[in-house]
């Protein structure tokens, strides 16, 4: 594992007596990127999500955080669903974009289901595997990654809440974890996302049909 994910205890630099690693900086800048792309709608938002949280998935492991570990690597598959799913929309069937709207009754109920038992059942996991010094906490930040992930794949405006309260629990969480970077990064994430449930929710009122995605020019190579 040290030999795979070595590069994940490079020291960066020191910050407040808090050392920063290379793998929680530069994942943590990759995330920022995402909500900002995000905002806008951008096919971006999904390939930078993804790189990010493959440089996040070392930070975790080397300060055994296994819960925000698997995570990553969660939100690496539901950013692939996302990212082809915007694109499908993008086309002929959706020419104008993927829809912006406010989840059924119904589906919000499945949401919150998801949430709560997912929560509790990972957290009961992380416990009993001993892969995680704070099992309820890191079992909400992955559970909460993986249901905003798939919310916003699907055009939800509730996925910026569920983002909200990952980033309330992840602050004290990275800060606990030695992650300075990564608290640091949820409180900003805060700021933007929301200003992001702010434009969804313009846009879920004024254009509840679509809201056009910015596409990606395909010679320039990659793009939540």
């Amino acid at each position: 594992m040290n030999g795979l994910f070595g590069w994940a205890n490079a020291v960066a630099f020191q910050l407040g007596g808090e050392t920063v690693r290379w793998s929680d900086l530069l994942g943590n800048l990759l995330g920022l990127a995402t909500v900002a792309l995000a905002i806008r709608r951008s096919l971006w938002a999904w390939p930078v999500q993804m790189t990010g949280a493959i440089l996040l998935f070392g930070a975790s492991m080397s300060v055994h955080l296994g819960g925000n570990a698997a995570r990553q690597l969660v939100v690496v598959a539901a950013a692939s669903y996302g990212w082809w799913r915007w694109n499908r929309q993008r086309g002929a069937e959706h020419p104008q974009g993927v829809t912006i709207r406010w989840a059924a009754g119904a589906e919000r109920i499945v949401l919150l289901g998801f949430l709560a038992v997912g929560t509790f059942g990972f957290a009961w996991l992380l416990s009993a595997t001993h892969s995680s010094w704070a099992p309820l906490p890191d079992a909400y930040i992955f559970v909460g990654s993986l249901a905003a992930t798939l919310c916003q794949g699907r055009g939800w405006v509730e996925f910026w809440f569920v983002w909200i309260a990952v980033d309330v629990v992840g602050v004290p969480l990275a800060f606990n974890s030695g992650l300075p970077v990564s608290g640091f990064t949820y409180a900003v994430y805060f700021v933007l996302v929301i200003a992001g449930l702010r434009q969804w929710i313009r846009l879920a009122r004024t254009a509840p049909a679509a809201a056009p995605i910015e596409s990606a020019p395909v010679a320039e190579g990659v793009h939540a």
